[in-house]
């Protein structure tokens, strides 16, 4: 903290009237004030936050005459330091900076609070116990944690059991007898050790963490493979509730357009959320050659891959079984929300670094083996599903994927896209003559956006390997699309090549132009000759329009006689 800092906090919390969710004044004239600590729990277990001592928020964040730094200060470093037989006010205390500071012709004491380290979660006020006494921050208010949020603190690291566990009353009868046949059919044909010495189905399952030795279901078995799971767990359910605005229960309008509950098996409840979600969305045809293809504004493999995460990474213990995961579709956005938050130190900065955390890693393995339909299982469990969500939807020059985490649930906020895929495809077509490839597509997408751009941030932003990148962007170099300004990066050409009469044809057009004038074979350097393009340029779409079928060469590539032709 600096004196510039103090200055620009107090502005802010002057401008908007309040304190916020870093922030948190108290007067503290004589002496420290008693819910102080309820603030350090708060701020310990959030995300950290400042404490300002010595102002008073009622006379518009002015600083307190008379302050009583000195007494204040002891009395706050004392309730967090054992000294002598008094104990902390606080369990698991955070650790802090503390300094005074000069401020308007008075002095004010500033506390830093850090983040608690997730093994030492939750910190509380002693006085008033666990259950009590543990704060989270929500903008400018220190609210309790509920119990759910206590236990996911606390078990913020720790492996749950909950998917291991044994579900009373169940049986193999309980069992979906085609998926399980599904699944030992796909262990044999991968070699599993889990088959290894015996032809005893009770056996494989038991290995396969399917069943218990008690002979009930074990709960991973029973919501993977089992008939009708809900019979034991009637709220482990995917609900998928479409809502005629942008809020939820809207009093202008019905309550709901359309309303499914998804149930059955992990794969056949991800199957189903996938198919009402979609329905409710808008769909783009296009026309590209004899052929229609359609679209859909949000794609389908994003849809899937965070209605599959969420119910495979969602919270299962008995704290949870009696909430649902949600899927709600409103007129601008999909939000995707399931019980429980981020695990295993996962946090909002690191969800897409491809590393994988996994609560529930007896569901995760079982699931991961299990094909229910022709999209094949339903989670792979390598870390990728964060990047391909993120790479599928900046492909298409859509908003990346929005992510929330409360300490108890998780949110994915998918934005619809509608009007900007109708857009972007009437810009594309535009472009050029011929189709794009998917990566050249979703460079120029990224082109529109940016205007100048290198490989790296491509890179990063989209998930394609740099290789890709770079002969997709030699490519739509070549075609006049970009420009490459300094190596590795490049610009968009002036208009965005929507006029290609301004345009210097492209190689590719200009060899089938030049060939379709000649009306003779003609070889490589007389093209280069006629056209004006790099010999070289002209090769590597020369390479294309043969594979393709467009050109035909006269001689094998290795003759120096070698000439071209258009295909008859």
């Amino acid at each position: 903290m600096t004196p510039e800092n103090l200055e620009a906090i107090v502005q802010r919390l002057r401008k908007q009237g309040c304190d916020d969710a870093l922030v948190e004044v108290k007067a503290c004239g004589e002496s420290l004030s008693k819910d102080i600590w309820e603030s350090v729990s708060a701020f310990g277990n959030t995300r950290g936050g400042t404490i300002i001592l010595g102002l008073e928020e009622r006379e518009g964040f002015r600083p307190v005459p008379g302050f009583k730094l000195d007494r204040v200060r002891d009395q706050f470093v004392s309730g967090l330091e054992d000294g002598g037989n008094a104990k902390p006010k606080i369990v698991n205390m955070p650790q802090y900076d503390l300094e005074r500071f000069d401020f308007e012709e008075e002095q004010v004491l500033v506390v830093e609070i850090r983040e608690v380290d997730p093994r030492f979660k939750p910190c509380y006020v002693r006085d008033k116990g666990l259950t009590n006494g543990a704060y989270k921050r929500v903008d400018d208010k220190d609210i309790k944690l509920s119990a759910t949020e206590i236990f996911e603190l606390q078990h913020l690291l720790e492996p749950s059991l909950a998917d291991r566990g044994e579900v009373e009353g169940s049986s193999v009868l309980d069992l979906d007898q085609k998926l399980v046949d599904r699944l030992l059919s796909r262990e044999k044909e991968r070699g599993s050790k889990a088959l290894r010495g015996t032809d005893d189905r009770g056996v494989q399952l038991k290995r396969l963490n399917v069943v218990k030795p008690s002979g009930a279901l074990s709960f991973a078995g029973l919501m993977g493979l089992g008939v009708y799971p809900q019979e034991f767990f009637p709220k482990l359910v995917v609900d998928v509730a479409v809502h005629p605005g942008i809020e939820k229960s809207d009093p202008e309008g019905p309550r709901f357009l359309d309303r499914v509950v998804c149930e059955g098996s992990i794969g056949e409840m991800v199957d189903a959320a996938v198919l009402a979600a979609a329905r409710n969305l808008r769909t783009y045809s296009y026309v590209e050659g004899a052929s229609r293809r359609d679209e859909l504004e949000i794609p389908l493999d994003v849809l899937r891959e965070a209605i599959a995460n969420a119910v495979i990474h969602r919270e299962y213990a008995s704290y949870f079984v009696g909430q649902s995961v949600s899927v709600d579709v409103f007129s601008d956005r999909v939000e995707i929300t399931n019980p429980g938050g981020l695990w295993g130190g996962k946090t909002l900065e690191t969800l897409g670094d491809g590393q994988s955390r996994c609560r529930n890693s007896a569901l995760m393995q079982l699931v991961s083996r299990i094909e229910y339909s022709g999209e094949g299982a339903p989670a792979e469990g390598q870390g990728s599903g964060i990047r391909l969500m993120i790479r599928e939807m900046r492909s298409r020059a859509l908003d990346e994927p929005r992510f929330d985490a409360g300490v108890d649930y998780f949110r994915v906020v998918l934005r619809r896209g509608g009007v900007e895929l109708s857009a972007n495809k009437e810009w594309m077509d535009g472009l050029m003559a011929r189709p794009l490839s998917v990566v050249e597509a979703a460079v120029m997408l990224e082109a529109r956006r940016k205007s100048s751009f290198s490989v790296g941030e491509l890179r990063q932003l989209l998930g394609y390997d740099s290789d890709e990148i770079r002969r997709a962007l030699e490519a739509l170099e070549n075609d006049g699309l970009l420009r490459c300004v300094s190596p590795d990066a490049y610009e968009l050409c002036a208009g965005g090549g929507g006029d290609r009469r301004r345009r210097r044809a492209s190689a590719r057009d200009s060899i089938l132009m030049t060939l379709e004038n000649a009306g003779k074979p003609i070889g490589m350097r007389e093209i280069a000759d006629l056209t004006g393009h790099k010999i070289g340029t002209l090769r590597a779409q020369m390479s294309r329009l043969v594979s393709e079928g467009l050109v035909t060469p006269t001689a094998p590539a290795t003759n120096a006689s070698r000439k071209y032709t258009l295909t008859k």
